[in-house]
């Protein structure tokens, strides 16, 4: 009897032992702020912030980059999926509170949250495994980040983009400067200077996602994408078509900036600030005149930083401009406007920002200068 009873306990704690390893290997932290777990063919990734809108901290990254190496490398990992939890946003930036509060306490945080942002964005593009992003909600900055660098990126009719940095006192990186002048003609000189967000379907349209799915398939569609076996890069792409080509929810409807194209189009063909600001007073629509108010409430040295960064951008690689942009990131930090942005928008929520030079005329070619210098030994490198 002794020795059965001894058995059984032993079995008991083999089973409590395999749960406790699965556990352990999957990765799951009741309380963690990014989930990452194994499920079917995938590596899943979830963003699990949903009080904070899912928004993405040095931690998070922390965890996301060396899994995400891990599958790459793990024969049995066929594809990544990243979604956010709650619903409302799949990501609505980087932590920056955090970040301004530990740059003025001259803290390493804001050089290793940037860099290390950065690095991740690199590795997102280039893994070798299908990598799939469901941007579902509010998607802005950091978010645009974890996913417009991905082979696949499925929209739902609550999908919210923006990259609204000018407003801020920064400028709209993770890449930025690299698929922001590779959008339609333009845009994505239009969606820098103005932070214009996109909603639904217009995100598809836009070039940033890939797909667009009614948002009520979306778990269907990640249970098929996790069932397949042994997928290739192909059967993905058919899953995810399969699922678009149903999806009729503002089918039909035209791209909100369609009959503006054209004149965005010549107002962003301005080599400098001034000349686009004076391309769209000499414009004088309602439309030009609106977006002329929303530009001049940015930060006038941001405007400039965000020109030169896409015009460099638009012949850089990836890395090239994750470079730059580490750069950029850095001198916003000893800068003065990112702090004032993230006290006038975050913190005490007056939106009104006390931008310094106010004008742009002010802004000289030599502080820009100064934003794009080399670091030298702290440079971002790959």
């Amino acid at each position: 009897m002794r020795l059965l009873e001894l058995v059984a306990r032993f079995n008991s704690f083999k089973r409590t032992d395999i749960i406790l390893q699965h556990l352990r290997c999957s990765h799951m932290e009741a309380a963690g702020e990014v989930l990452l777990e194994r499920k079917g063919c995938a590596g899943v990734i979830t963003l699990n912030r949903p009080k904070f809108l899912n928004a993405l901290n040095l931690n998070m990254v922390r965890q996301i980059y060396p899994q995400l190496k891990k599958w790459e490398q793990d024969p049995e990992t066929f594809l990544i999926i990243i979604k956010g939890v709650g619903g409302k946003a799949f990501c609505a930036g980087g932590d920056i509170r955090v970040v301004s509060e530990a740059a003025k306490a001259n803290q390493k945080l804001s050089q290793d949250f940037f860099r290390e942002e950065y690095t991740l964005n690199n590795a997102i593009d280039s893994c070798q495994k299908p990598y799939v992003a469901l941007i579902h909600g509010i998607t802005m900055g950091g978010g645009v980040g974890l996913s417009v660098h991905g082979q696949f990126r499925v929209a739902t009719e609550k999908s919210l983009f923006a990259m609204p940095e000018t407003g801020i006192g920064l400028f709209p990186d993770v890449g930025g400067g690299y698929f922001l002048p590779r959008l339609e003609g333009k845009l994505g000189y239009f969606l820098a200077f103005t932070g214009f967000r996109l909603k639904g379907r217009d995100v598809y349209t836009a070039g940033i996602a890939t797909h667009f799915v009614d948002s009520e398939k979306l778990s269907m569609l990640e249970e098929d994408l996790l069932a397949l076996k042994s997928p290739s890069k192909e059967n993905i792409a058919d899953v995810l078509e399969t699922y678009h080509t149903k999806s009729k929810i503002d089918q039909n409807k035209p791209f909100i900036l369609e009959e503006h194209m054209d004149k965005i189009n010549s107002w962003f063909s301005g080599n400098t600030v001034e000349q686009i600001i004076e391309i769209l007073q000499q414009d004088g629509s309602s439309f030009a005149l609106e977006q002329l108010k929303v530009i001049n409430k940015m930060s006038p040295t941001s405007l400039k930083i965000t020109l030169r960064q896409l015009m460099e951008g638009s012949s850089k690689t990836l890395q090239e401009v994750l470079t730059m942009e580490y750069r950029l990131s850095q001198a916003c930090m000893g800068g003065h406007d990112f702090h004032e942005g993230v006290r006038a928008v975050l913190i005490d929520k007056d939106q009104s920002p006390k931008w310094k030079p106010a004008d742009l005329k002010e802004v000289t070619d030599e502080d820009l200068n100064n934003y794009f210098k080399s670091l030298g030994s702290k440079d971002l490198k790959f």
